[in-house]
């Protein structure tokens, strides 16, 4: 069963030039695991939280390609911030942990790659019902 200890920061490729930069993804390379949907974030209101769930069977590739975001992980048992503010730089959240997006700065755009397309049954949407799961998992 993953902990937050299995969350790591991982470094995207970065190739600078005179007139700017660029960073290219692939799925299978850096990012863990072959990518299925991508989605982003923007516009968030001050003060609102993104995220606030878990998914049964889905990975996640985390990057703030613009401003900053802390990105809270918790596996039921302890908890995990990671501040995320260069578009160089990715967070890979795995399977069965609880994932809250916070703290986004004015203009933040946030992508997240994923493993699988959307599935409503693949998450777990109250954090009550992810500790029960959770609970439920260490002791099979």
């Amino acid at each position: 069963m993953n902990t937050v200890d299995d969350c790591a920061v991982l470094d995207l490729p970065r190739i600078a030039a005179q007139d700017g930069a660029l960073t290219p993804v692939e799925g299978g390379g850096v990012v863990p695991f072959e990518i299925a949907r991508v989605f982003y974030v923007y516009d968030v209101v001050g003060g609102a939280e993104r995220g606030g769930h878990a998914h049964h069977e889905l990975h996640q590739f985390i990057v703030t390609i613009m401003g900053s975001v802390n990105v809270t992980v918790d596996d039921g048992r302890q908890r995990r911030d990671f501040l995320l503010n260069r578009p160089y730089k990715g967070l890979h959240v795995p399977p069965q942990l609880w994932c809250d997006l916070t703290d986004f700065s004015g203009g933040a755009v946030v992508v997240v790659l994923a493993s699988h397309p959307y599935e409503e049954a693949d998450y777990i949407r109250d954090h009550g019902d992810f500790l029960e799961f959770r609970g439920s998992v260490a002791s099979a």
